[in-house]
């Protein structure tokens, strides 16, 4: 190995090689007035011309990292949360919290509280105000993640990124629904839905993807991706049984509405407006 400048003083450097791992051995000066020091890990896959190869960016690679405390009782400590760290966990709250659960939160109180006229128009201040808040925590999860690619030169995540990318892009053209939306007896309203509907659930949909992939690459205790998971899990089973009262509810007031007219002194029964 060709040995390296490094930007503070070393001494004594020595090695020992056993079962074909090699140790490496030296006294460092320590700045002063300096209790604690970061400390970064890595496994090399191999060597070229007396030089460490790149290492991979797998999740166990880019948290191999603890701080060296210098003074106490505890000389080393693994579970300290260094700054980048906490950017990497409010990134993936503020993510969950949007596009996991606000986002599709939003969409199902627009699906099934519609369905009842005692709740108009409740339902779509709630529905609005629910996706609102999820696009402003979105673009701020969004923000925080572009400072953290800046930050991190060569660590690219390119799906998890490009997926990130679209959802803002969609999640900002979804917004303007709220501004162009036509009156339900409008022309352009059926238009209106087939856009407002297929952005909402493409939205809804990618986030999902967008978050497990960030619990991939974020790698944190199983506790936290387990919880994520009973969370959407439950909202799901709530969506699916308010689908069936729904269509309960529907089938029984259309069938409870059927106009007759007379003709020729006899009833007829008039076909149904869908």
């Amino acid at each position: 190995m060709v040995p390296g400048k490094l930007s503070f003083e070393v001494w004594g450097l020595k090695g020992e090689e056993s079962g074909g791992a090699i140790m490496i051995f030296a006294n460092m000066k320590v700045p002063e007035k300096v209790t604690t020091l970061n400390q970064v890990w890595q496994v090399g896959p191999s060597v070229t011309a007396g030089r460490f190869d790149k290492h991979d960016f797998a999740p166990e690679n880019l948290n191999s990292k603890g701080m060296l405390n210098l003074i106490g009782d505890h000389n080393v400590s693994g579970g300290a949360v260094d700054s980048r760290t906490k950017k990497k966990n409010i990134h993936g709250v503020l993510n969950s919290v949007s596009w996991g659960v606000l986002f599709p939160l939003g969409a199902v109180i627009a699906r099934y509280m519609r369905t009842y006229p005692s709740a108009d128009p409740a339902w779509f201040y709630l529905h609005a105000g629910c996706q609102v808040s999820a696009y402003a925590i979105g673009v701020a999860g969004w923000a925080t993640g572009l400072k953290l690619g800046s930050e991190s030169a060569g660590v690219v995540y390119s799906v998890h990124r490009n997926i990130g990318i679209t959802l803002f892009c969609l999640s900002a053209i979804q917004m303007f629904a709220l501004f162009i939306r036509p009156k339900k007896d409008h022309k352009y309203r059926y238009f209106w839905n087939i856009y407002h509907h297929s952005f909402g659930y493409t939205i809804i949909i990618l986030g999902i993807i967008n978050i497990f992939r960030g619990f991939d690459i974020l790698n944190p205790e199983r506790k936290w991706k387990s919880t994520y998971i009973v969370v959407i899990a439950s909202l799901g089973a709530v969506a699916l049984l308010l689908e069936v009262i729904t269509w309960i509810v529907v089938v029984k007031r259309k069938s409870s509405t059927k106009p007759y007219d007379g003709y020729n002194g006899q009833s007829r029964q008039q076909p149904l407006n869908m």
